[in-house]
């Protein structure tokens, strides 16, 4: 199969690369690859030249398949490289790509490259891209939307996932199987790509470490890693009038009600379609609204509500998250969260912020258990200068549980160290030693 050449042929050689899958509906759209040795890179410029090709020879139609993280060691523990086709998470991958009339694998991908495709296309081809969910696909009819460049974003398994990486890939690989079949159902010439904007696993790349591979310095480690750029993370959600007026940016962002958990973190940040209609800002007030079409309904908007206010003790203004709310077609859901406040010339920042259903205004759901769960989350609102966000003020408090506890097993400790010295130091040596219990010594006269 052709995920077995790209498993076993091309190993991966760093973190920073991403494997980048075409297929198309065309014939002969593609050369066999130059310089396919082990360990090779794609750059930029190689990149660059395949995706010409496809666009000049190959249709007008381009669906991009975007997952959040990729690797080629994903394909090695889910692909079923066995040979058991059933085994394999990416079954409707592996049919595509055998079924298409043309194909190409690129294993090993340069990070950045991948991670600028979207602008590439738009650039070339001339045409926005089209962000869709799968159930908005699945409703249209591919001819009603084409010709176009639709972009399709794929999740990947986070810490704060419920599910499993096999079941989220094994998700994916369905969405690529359904779109893939509304093509052909309506005979619609496509050309398909499938990458990632960044790995999902940190490999190491044993080439360019000097000496053998016994034993070595744990330090060593920090020497290779510091050859590595970091990987850039994904924008901060912006809103502006005039300039930036709010910003905020999580690392991991899910909406659960009920059973039903969604990841919106790719959604949300760097989203070129991201809908902020109903955002407003002034100087004592801001609002920040996000609205995704297809999710929990028709739509799910969610609103961030803050506010800034003068205190003359501290002689300086601070900013608190008055509530968020989520709206649905039929429900509407508050939390609020004194929580979430901070000087109005900081940013507010939290590793983990969790919001549970509070307030129900109204709901015909039967059931208002909802929850909005942040990874690294980060809001400012005020005072926002450059699309940056300002020095931000932790929720974390200086005595947490761990230093409380530490406090009290220290002062147990001084106390049983103090009493021990105040015994040591009462210590009193008798004078005299009397033995009550030998007899009497008894020395005859004459």
């Amino acid at each position: 199969m052709l995920l077995l050449t790209l498993v076993f042929v091309f190993p991966a050689a760093s973190e920073l690369q991403v494997p980048l899958l075409f297929w198309s509906s065309s014939r002969d759209l593609w050369a066999p690859l130059e310089n396919a040795h082990e360990g090779h890179i794609t750059t930029d410029i190689q990149l660059s030249s395949y995706l010409d090709r496809a666009l000049e020879k190959g249709p007008r139609n381009v669906l991009l398949f975007l997952q959040e993280k990729l690797s080629i060691e994903d394909f090695t523990a889910y692909g079923g490289v066995f040979g058991d086709k059933q085994e394999s998470v990416f079954s409707h991958l592996e049919n595509a790509l055998e079924s298409a009339p043309s194909s190409l694998i690129l294993p090993s991908v340069d990070a950045y490259a991948a991670s600028t495709l979207t602008s590439y296309l738009k650039k070339k081809s001339g045409a926005s891209p089209l962000q869709i969910d799968p159930a908005t696909l699945r409703k249209l009819k591919p001819n009603d939307i084409f010709p176009a460049l639709l972009l399709l974003r794929l999740p990947y398994f986070t810490s704060s996932d419920s599910m499993a990486p096999k079941e989220i890939l094994l998700g994916n690989d369905e969405i690529i199987g359904q779109v893939m079949s509304a093509l052909r159902s309506e005979d619609v010439p496509y050309t398909a790509i499938l990458t990632a904007v960044r790995p999902s696993r940190v490999v190491r790349d044993l080439s360019l470490i000097s000496g053998d591979l016994g034993r070595h310095l744990l330090g060593e480690d920090k020497e290779f890693y510091s050859l590595l750029p970091e990987t850039s993370p994904l924008p901060p959600v912006s809103y502006k009038d005039t300039k930036s007026r709010i910003l905020f940016w999580a690392e991991d962002f899910t909406v659960t009600h009920e059973s039903e958990t969604r990841n919106l973190t790719a959604l949300t940040f760097g989203a070129p379609t991201l809908n902020l209609t109903g955002s407003s800002w002034n100087s004592s007030s801001a609002q920040l609204v996000l609205t995704y079409d297809n999710l929990f309904g028709p739509f799910l908007t969610i609103k961030f509500i803050l506010s800034s206010q003068f205190y003359p003790v501290s002689a300086q203004s601070w900013f608190t998250m008055e509530s968020l709310e989520i709206h649905t077609n039929s429900s509407l859901v508050i939390f609020t969260s004194p929580q979430v406040t901070a000087p109005s010339i900081y940013s507010f920042h939290c590793q983990y912020v969790t919001f549970k259903s509070s307030k129900e205004v109204k709901s015909s759901f039967g059931s208002s258990d909802w929850r909005v769960s942040f990874y690294n989350f980060q809001i400012q609102a005020f005072n926002v200068s450059d699309e940056n966000f300002a020095q931000a003020s932790d929720c974390a408090g200086f005595f947490s549980p761990a230093i409380c506890m530490g406090l009290v097993i220290a002062i147990v400790l001084l106390f049983f160290l103090l009493y021990g010295l105040h015994m040591i130091l009462n210590l009193n040596t008798m004078d005299r030693f009397d033995d009550r219990k030998a007899g009497f010594l008894i020395i005859a006269q004459e």
